[in-house]
């Protein structure tokens, strides 16, 4: 099964009649992730035909109107839509403040239970996982407390062979789970078959990184080592670094080079200044340093792996 990722925002600052502010849907293993929440959030999930009852998990990146004032309206819509099911929100220390605030003054009655995750941790730490999925936190830089995350899916089982398997009446059914795993298979007179003669490769588990507002971070690199995909800011061209570096951002050509030293497999670029109205600059600088370089395109669904 696949991953996808939908962009339904990526502009910094304000919306456009272009743009929406940074929000992301991500879809991997049958689950269903919104990352960030900027304002009309939900207007761009209704343009992507994103399905709003099977979100049960958000995360946010920081507590910057941007990337969280679409989150109230969303959740009192989730209320309107007939939600009965928990929603998971994980974000900075002081969401549940903010959301619970706006709640009580609005007299809005969500009708679900909301459970916060709230977040002031330094260091990488693992906030979610089931069978399929886990989820990590990835500390970033900026003028407030900040994360990333990163979205890893477990490694999976192998496929049964069953036209070798049946060759052996000594395999049952109860056997199956351990060849899936990787085991080998021991006859009873003692003879060992191989797992790979009884299985084939499964599909390469995917990685998916997301860093939000952030300087230029080398620590972050052994983080999103060799993820599939990196989503990394980049809201102003190297010429304006130390702009960059004064209000917590990264250049173009600093989101390159933390792409190369971590050898992803594809940078998506965002987060852009509003001064620039041509973003193949964006790009054109990028590429220089990782090829492999992307503008993001708004309500754009991109496979990973």
């Amino acid at each position: 099964m696949s991953t996808y990722l939908t962009i339904l925002g990526f502009n910094s600052a304000i919306p456009t009649i272009n743009s929406s502010p940074t929000s992301q849907f991500l879809e991997m293993e049958e689950r269903h992730f919104l990352i960030d929440c900027g304002e009309g959030t939900q207007v761009q999930m209704r343009k992507a035909k994103v399905r709003f009852s099977k979100i049960n998990h958000i995360f946010i990146s920081h507590l910057h109107g941007d990337h969280c004032f679409g989150l109230p309206g969303l959740v009192a819509s989730f209320r309107l839509l007939g939600r009965k099911t928990p929603l998971n929100i994980y974000g900075p220390k002081g969401i549940k403040k903010m959301l619970e605030t706006i709640f009580e003054i609005t007299e809005t009655y969500k009708g679900f239970e909301v459970i916060y995750h709230e977040l002031e941790g330094k260091e990488s730490v693992k906030i979610y996982e089931d069978k399929r999925v886990e989820v990590y936190t990835i500390p970033l830089s900026h003028r407030v407390y900040c994360n990333g995350y990163l979205f890893k899916e477990k490694p999976k089982e192998r496929h049964l062979n069953m036209k070798e398997i049946s060759k052996y009446k000594e395999i049952e059914i109860c056997d199956f789970q351990n060849l899936r795993l990787g085991k080998d298979f021991v006859l009873e007179d003692g003879s060992v078959i191989e797992n790979q003669l009884l299985t084939t490769d499964p599909r390469d588990s995917v990685s998916y990184a997301f860093c939000s507002d952030t300087k230029y971070k080398e620590d972050i690199i052994p983080i999103i080592e060799k993820v599939d995909v990196l989503y990394h800011e980049s809201t102003f061209l190297h010429n304006l670094k130390e702009m960059a570096d004064y209000t917590g951002h990264s250049t173009a050509l600093e989101a390159a080079t933390i792409a190369k030293k971590a050898q992803v497999g594809k940078l998506i670029l965002g987060h852009f200044s509003n001064r620039y109205s041509d973003l193949s600059v964006m790009t054109a600088e990028a590429r220089q340093i990782f090829p492999n370089s992307f503008l993001p395109k708004a309500l754009e669904t991109v496979k990973i792996g």
